[in-house]
């Protein structure tokens, strides 16, 4: 007996030897460092809830609109669109706008379309844009198309007026692909689009190591300010869903602007680019454009020198872009009691 109450007493004094050791540890783990975690656990749940809330926000097509209210007030009736280019996100939409405001303002309000995240579906931005002339009582439209933009601003403005009688006034296409074949970079084409029909989705962490590579082996088009920018950007929370990147890849590869021609009524149509554009073969795209909607181009030579990067680069460089679509609008669309001049082409 005595010998098992010397081993129970050492055991006790083992036991409360540790105790104290754990309280002087948690003495050394100061006030600082809980909030420092506490804080840290507190950002990380208020971005799971914003990422959360912006998914479930961009499920659907949404037109995001920029106020000006010298537009507002001189022009209600009237609207420029865009419809955004490759991987753009709604937030870069919005900046390409606010880039060229000074310049479109002078003939409408402004818009862009924010593509759903579940993917490029033409039919559901048909009705978002609809729903937004009807809602706005809009009258005259301007459709800016951005990069692969053009595309779909063709597509839709054949739409609406075959489907709802409205007619787009302008089509601006801002280094617009007529057909894949305009795009000088084809490697991924193919197996982006093949893997995408079959079912596969790419993960959104591949995609931005994807992005990183791409914007680097094309780094003679951007600074590197620009690629850590443009990288960081498609893995935020704001970033397009790969899903909506694999589905705009599809449309590029299967878009044929042959369906379209004579559908787009009286529309005027203008091509700006940049011969030294490293992503769209200027040349052919222009050419594909003007011969096959020679009866609606009115414009196609005017270009984005010193642009830079040279591919369809507004918001990079608004200077230059609005320079020639004040020149477009005073050519093309002419204010009334001498506010534009006429330009016969």
């Amino acid at each position: 007996m005595p010998r098992e109450t010397e081993v129970t007493e050492g055991g006790t004094a083992e036991a409360d030897t540790r105790l104290l050791r754990h309280a002087a540890e948690l003495e050394r783990f100061s006030r600082r460092n809980f909030l420092i975690g506490a804080g840290t656990a507190g950002l990380l749940a208020a971005d799971m809830l914003f990422t959360r809330r912006v998914q479930a926000e961009r499920r659907v097509n949404k037109i995001l609109t920029v106020p000006d209210d010298v537009a507002e007030r001189y022009y209600p009736r009237a609207s420029w669109i865009l419809f955004p280019g490759f991987k753009t996100s709604w937030e870069e939409a919005q900046w390409i706008l606010n880039s060229l405001r000074g310049a479109m303002n002078k003939r409408g309000q402004l818009a862009a379309v924010g593509y759903s995240n579940v993917g490029l579906e033409i039919d559901k931005i048909v009705i978002a844009v609809i729903e937004h002339v009807r809602a706005h009582k809009l009258e005259t439209l301007y459709f800016y198309g951005h990069s692969f933009g053009g595309m779909v601003a063709v597509q839709v403005a054949a739409r609406l007026l075959e489907l709802h009688g409205v007619k787009v006034a302008f089509i601006l296409l801002d280094s617009s692909p007529a057909t894949r074949s305009d795009v000088l970079d084809q490697s991924w084409f193919e197996g982006v689009v093949f893997l995408y029909e079959s079912g596969v989705r790419f993960p959104t962490v591949l995609r931005g190591g994807y992005e990183l590579g791409e914007r680097v082996l094309n780094k003679h088009e951007r600074t590197w300010g620009q690629i850590l920018d443009q990288t960081l950007e498609q893995l935020s929370p704001i970033a397009p869903s790969s899903v909506l990147i694999q589905s705009e890849s599809a449309y590029i590869y299967h878009f044929d602007p042959g369906r379209f021609v004579g559908k787009l009524g009286d529309a005027r149509m203008a091509f700006i680019g940049n011969p030294a554009d490293q992503t769209v073969s200027y040349e052919t795209a222009r050419d594909s454009w003007m011969l096959r909607f020679a009866g609606n181009m009115v414009s196609d030579s005017l270009q984005t020198d010193g642009a830079r990067p040279a591919h369809a680069s507004p918001q990079w460089n608004p200077g230059i872009y609005k320079q020639l679509v004040e020149q477009l609008q005073d050519q093309i669309l002419p204010l009334p009691a001498g506010g534009g001049r006429k330009v016969a082409f």
